[in-house]
């Protein structure tokens, strides 16, 4: 079973981040994006003095183990390594390949092992990788429910990375990739700034608070 958010260790050490890579290949753009997007971060975070211990999640080796518990419902020790890290983190960086206009099946099968409520309230900022430029969106209409379902606290900016833009040329002009990832880094920085270690974005109280559901009878009441 994985470990919820309330087993990780609160403190005033270093932010724990993790990013999750769905990337196939070797070397993979995907796990290139994951990497440049952890070291924008963490740079930004050591301007204001703050540390981060980095851990990158690699979902191409767990492709076996991912499937085996799927089927068995008992993780294998390296799986159940990586899903403690993901749900032990303050925050995460989760970067997939497009496949057929959505994130991979990879990527979907290991986030389908996190508990609903695990990841309640982290920061995660998301990203994907693709063909091409008409591939954007599936970060908006794929990615974005995916973690809204988890109850994450999900950047605004997201980062896309088409093939065009790892060419060289494509550091030449404002708002290209390295623009991007920096401005994404920047945004997560600031938001994960503010975290004590192991505590998350939002305590549980203030979770339940925003979550408390009123009775559709009271609702109702409110209309007469």
């Amino acid at each position: 079973m994985p470990a919820s958010s309330a087993t990780r260790t609160s403190g005033t050490g270093p932010l724990r981040l993790v990013a999750v890579s769905a990337g196939l290949s070797k070397p993979s753009s995907t796990r290139l994006l994951a990497d440049r997007l952890a070291e924008a971060t963490s740079r930004e975070l050591a301007a204001e003095d703050r540390k981060a211990e980095v851990e990158i999640v690699e979902l191409r080796d767990l492709a076996v183990e991912i499937a085996n518990n799927l089927v068995t419902g008992f993780p294998a020790p390296a799986l159940s390594a990586a899903l403690e890290a993901v749900t032990g983190a303050d925050g995460l960086i989760v970067v997939s390949p497009v496949f057929a206009g959505s994130y991979s099946g990879l990527f979907k099968s290991f986030f389908d092992l996190i508990e609903p409520d695990a990841l309640t309230g982290r920061p995660v900022l998301l990203a994907a990788t693709g063909g091409t430029a008409r591939h954007s969106l599936v970060v908006e209409h794929a990615m974005r429910p995916l973690f809204s379902y988890l109850h994450a606290l999900t950047l605004p900016t997201a980062v896309f990375a088409a093939t065009d833009d790892w060419g060289a040329g494509a550091d030449a002009y404002a708002g290209g990739l390295p623009a991007r990832i920096d401005r994404a880094g920047g945004e997560f920085a600031g938001l994960l700034r503010g975290l004590t270690p192991g505590t998350g974005a939002t305590g549980a109280d203030e979770v339940d608070e925003v979550d408390e559901v009123v009775p559709f009878e009271d609702l109702l009441a409110n209309l007469k």
